[in-house]
């Protein structure tokens, strides 16, 4: 495997190109965004592993333009900040996964071993079924050139139905991706949520994007209704 590590730590990028060669990996290093992101697109990597927080250009802006230009190779972000929002962040810019330092080695390993084995298969920035948009960094969606004024939550539910096109996903599902776990209210809150998404995306424009599949939950249709 052959890895890029862009970290504008020396000390520590030179202590994970020594352990990762130990393990067997080709290792490139780069310690500011703007070197990162050269490396990036003149060679073929299994995994990058960015920090954010980089001189030149940072991590955010490296896997965004990387995802904008269809380099799907698959990103471990590192990085010192551990906000949620910057978790999130970080991976609606197109990472594959989030590591906070200080981080165990190991458990780094882990981490590289399971986005490499992934692949660099297209993941989208933008999802789309048929004229139907959403940009989840943005936090905006569209219907055609219409812009559609969704609430954090309903574009979180409509973004978990993007993201399983044509698949049918459960209430229980549902809840468990857009809901967190403290929430303690009755799975009918995901019908309330579906039918103000389907007052927004689906009736103004004649179209049945979200689809009721009885008994079993809900599905998105990837033509886009």
């Amino acid at each position: 495997m052959r890895v890029l590590v862009v970290d504008d730590e020396v000390r520590l990028a030179r202590a994970l190109k020594v352990g990762l060669e130990a393990e067997g990996f080709a290792v490139d290093v780069a310690h500011d965004g703007t070197d990162g992101l050269w490396y990036a697109r003149e060679n073929d990597y299994d995994a990058i592993l960015l920090d954010l927080m980089l001189p030149g250009i940072n991590g955010y802006r490296v896997c965004a333009t990387l995802r904008a230009e269809e380099n799907w190779t698959p990103v471990l972000m590192l990085t010192a900040k551990d906000g949620e929002w910057d978790q999130v962040e970080g991976l609606d810019t197109g990472a594959d996964d989030y590591l906070t330092k200080p981080f165990s080695f190991p458990v780094l390993l882990a981490r590289l071993r399971a986005v490499a084995r992934r692949g660099a298969r297209a993941r989208p920035t933008v999802l789309t079924a048929g004229d139907l948009r959403l940009d989840p960094a943005a936090r905006q969606a569209w219907r055609g050139d219409v812009a559609l004024e969704l609430t954090t939550r309903e574009l979180s539910l409509l973004a978990h139905l993007m993201r399983h096109v044509d698949d049918v996903v459960s209430k229980r599902q549902i809840l468990d991706s857009v809901w967190d776990d403290d929430f303690l209210g009755e799975a009918n809150i995901v019908e309330v949520y579906v039918r103000h998404l389907r007052n927004k995306i689906d009736r103004p424009f004649g179209r049945e994007a979200i689809q009721t599949v009885r008994g079993a939950g809900y599905r998105l249709a990837g033509n886009g209704g």
